[in-house]
């Protein structure tokens, strides 16, 4: 396997010492946005959402391998972490245009792969909303520009992590039991597309390939999928991606994730960490809201650290990101 030096050192500098990606996001901008707004109300501004960020990052990020930030809403929290985390910068526009179809993705007019590197970025991130059944003229759309933007990547020698959000053109409710029954086959397909070289993806950040509400013993009410169906799907996801790959959070609670990880690990997915937003600091919201700055960072050295801290103690059993390439120094810098 051969590895471009600065995509190897970034890789590197995102991981712990075990080389798992242990990573916090928080590159949220417009719901981020209507979170801060809701606990402040009448008192809400811009100002707020660049508070809470600075003190996520500069409390949480002692205790992570890395963090994911946006340059709109986030300079407070680069400047704030730790230094020895790594730090991952989002280059897309937030949400997609509604009155086009597709749900295209854009990127920020003003920002580069180079400029995000200039920034301290040790990797770009995209997100991409993807159904696999959508007509050719849409998808290919987003694979050019994934193609673009892994070209441009390769070109500044900066690794590229690709965050592919399934949905489906019919089934509108992405949180409903008919969703779920069609949401492992997307992210199967997701995860074997986008594994592709022409691609110039170094991590994909992907969904669990089951919404566990509806996992039989996991459900309050109807189920969708057995806990050995749901077993399997974990499975054959992991074993379809050619590339290092992390789970995302996609907003469950905390405890809900912890026990989505547990899974994976029995099921024998061979993920290497994760990318753990909302789960990990949604509450300390309402902390905010309630009691402002020091309410906020009380929640943080407590409550906060303590989802981390549990997380953390599962991806013990999660892979080294190099490890689909074998042994890390099977690896081939290239300058």
């Amino acid at each position: 396997m051969k590895m471009q030096r600065g995509k190897f050192e970034g890789l590197q500098r995102l991981s712990n010492d075990k080389g798992v990606i242990a990573a916090l996001a928080i590159d949220q901008r417009g719901s981020m946005k209507k979170m801060i707004q809701k606990v402040k109300g009448d008192s809400y501004h811009i100002e707020q959402v660049k508070i809470f960020k600075e003190a996520v990052s500069r409390e949480l990020t002692p205790y992570v391998s890395a963090i994911l930030l946006d340059l709109e809403t986030g300079k407070y929290g680069m400047k704030a972490k730790d230094d020895r985390a790594g730090l991952l910068l989002s280059y897309e526009k937030t949400g997609y245009d509604a009155t086009e179809p597709g749900r295209l993705p854009d990127v920020i007019e003003d920002l580069s792969a180079l400029r995000i590197k200039e920034q301290g970025g040790d990797a770009v991130k995209i997100l991409v909303y993807y159904d696999p059944c959508e007509p050719a003229e849409i998808n290919e759309k987003k694979h050019a520009f994934l193609e673009r933007v892994g070209a441009e990547c390769r070109a500044v020698d900066i690794p590229l992590f690709v965050e592919p959000i399934v949905y489906d053109q019919f089934v509108e409710d992405t949180k409903s039991i008919e969703f779920a029954k069609i949401k492992p086959a997307k992210v199967k397909a997701s995860i074997q597309e986008f594994s592709k070289p022409r691609y110039g993806i170094d991590v994909l950040k992907v969904e669990v390939p089951v919404n566990f509400n509806y996992v039989e013993g996991f459900a309050d009410g109807e189920h969708a999928y057995t806990k050995e169906e749901a077993a399997r799907h974990f499975k054959e996801a992991s074993d379809l991606a050619t590339l290092p790959f992390i789970y995302l959070s996609a907003g469950v609670t905390s405890e809900l994730f912890r026990k989505t990880i547990e899974f994976a690990i029995e099921a024998e997915s061979a993920f290497c960490g994760v990318l753990c937003g909302r789960a990990t600091w949604f509450d300390g919201v309402a902390a905010y809201g309630e009691g402002d700055e020091e309410g906020l960072r009380q929640w943080l050295q407590t409550k906060g650290k303590y989802n981390i801290d549990h997380l953390n103690e599962l991806l013990d059993k999660a892979s080294p990101w190099w490890s689909i390439y074998g042994k890390v120094e099977d690896i081939q810098i290239i300058d």
